[in-house]
């Protein structure tokens, strides 16, 4: 299995809309109404709020491609792109999202500890995160990652309101 991360530019649009949509409607489809996955997946990734996020010089895509098929991303932000005021001091993890087919096999990982490289190339001292209360997986996984929980904020995904943990985590040396 050949794993290759490449950081998305603005000729990847299309390819980084199709993969965050399915990856995020596989991941929350049956926890969700029909109605709000489509409403948030037309507002989050739809051509002109990916090229907006895209061209934030504070934010960083990158795919994770197993055997030249791109299974999964990465998205970053720092400064004032982060979804929260956190500081300085902060690099936000906004998304990590593997292909179902693709799962357990350490992608995550990867994409993970790209964000950690990031964040110490940046001379960033924590890293943060958001996920979902019912993400079990996840929130297992972070944890595996040594992330605390240290409160929580409101996600909406259409027109419901949902609690994500906020999860951080304090980078060595």
């Amino acid at each position: 299995m050949a794993i290759e991360i490449k950081r998305c530019t603005l000729e990847d649009i299309k390819t980084l809309q199709k993969v965050g949509r399915e990856t995020f409607y596989e991941s929350f489809k049956d926890q969700n109404s029909p109605e709000n996955m489509k409403a948030y997946l037309e507002k989050a990734f739809n051509l002109e709020q990916l090229e907006k996020e895209l061209a934030n010089k504070h934010s960083q895509f990158y795919f994770v491609i197993v055997d030249k098929e791109v299974v999964g991303y990465l998205k970053v932000n720092v400064d004032d792109a982060q979804t929260e005021k956190m500081g300085k001091e902060y690099l936000e993890i906004e998304r990590i999202y593997i292909r179902q087919t693709f799962q357990k096999y350490g992608l995550g990982k990867c994409l993970f500890n790209k964000a950690v490289e990031i964040a110490k190339a940046l001379n960033k001292k924590k890293i943060w995160l958001g996920v979902w209360e019912k993400n079990e997986n996840a929130i297992g996984f972070y944890e595996k990652m040594g992330f605390v929980k240290t409160g929580s904020h409101v996600f909406y995904l259409g027109d419901e309101e949902q609690t994500d943990y906020i999860m951080v985590k304090t980078l060595e040396g």
